[in-house]
């Protein structure tokens, strides 16, 4: 073989080797710039200001929550929602009861009902009492019913259960849904759909697509970085084959 021949197929390959660099660098940017837009306009970042939802958000944490409509919220969802009877700041809570359901507190255990069923609440604030006082409400179609984690410092619908949708609040106050903790970095996370709710009619609701979309981005910063080190890698293959 001669060495023209042999620097032929060097310099096809060193081009085959940058235009593969090339590639992966485009295709990598797209994922992660995509991966980023596509979440910017998915979800909105929120500082929880108290400890009503402690243990699951502490005050002071910031959170990622995906915008959803009002109709989508499912028993234990956490949610965003505003409403003006409830202040004019943005309230952080979780669903425990939907339109038609009765939500009743506490039976022999000291557990929340739904519907006389009971339901395991894992996430309860650290005395794992369901509430402080009993109570009980019927929850009006349209309408969900809202609970703090940290049930013995948490003003929520309890507190509203005088009015005439018995603390009940609106769906379409609900602006977005929770789906991870974000900062600080040691109590980041994504937030577990609860289990105890699942077996009421309706189930809970799907996983947001944070995850997919932070694959989406990390897969992205891979290609651009392994095929930014390709490409002078190639490039210095190719000098060596001239000399």
């Amino acid at each position: 073989m001669t060495t023209a021949t042999t620097n032929g197929r060097t310099a096809a390959r060193r081009r085959t080797g940058a235009t593969l660099a090339n590639v992966a660098v485009a295709v990598g940017a797209v994922l992660f710039v995509g991966a980023f837009a596509w979440a910017a306009l998915l979800y909105r970042p929120y500082a929880v200001p108290t400890d009503s939802m402690a243990p699951t958000i502490r005050a002071g944490e910031r959170v990622l929550a995906e915008r959803v409509d009002g109709d989508d919220v499912r028993r234990g969802d956490v949610v965003v929602f505003e409403d003006p009877l409830w202040g004019d700041l943005p309230m952080v809570k979780r669903v425990v009861g939907v339109g038609g359901d009765t939500v009743a507190c506490c039976d022999a255990e000291g557990r929340l009902t739904v519907n006389g069923e009971t339901v395991t609440e894992r996430y309860l604030g650290p005395s794992g009492d369901a509430s402080g006082s009993d109570f009980r409400a019927t929850v009006p179609e349209g309408r969900i019913f809202l609970l703090g984690d940290h049930r013995s410092h948490s003003v929520d619908s309890r507190s509203q259960l005088a009015g005439e949708a018995d603390g009940a609040v609106p769906r379409g106050a609900v602006v977005a849904r929770v789906d991870a903790t974000v900062w600080p970095l040691a109590d980041a996370g994504s937030l577990p759909r609860p289990d105890g709710f699942a077996a009421l009619p309706g189930g809970v609701s799907e996983p947001g697509p944070l995850p997919v979309l932070l694959w989406a981005a990390g897969a992205g910063a891979l290609l651009v970085l392994g095929g930014a080190a390709g490409a002078p890698i190639a490039r210095r293959a190719g000098r060596r084959t001239r000399h």
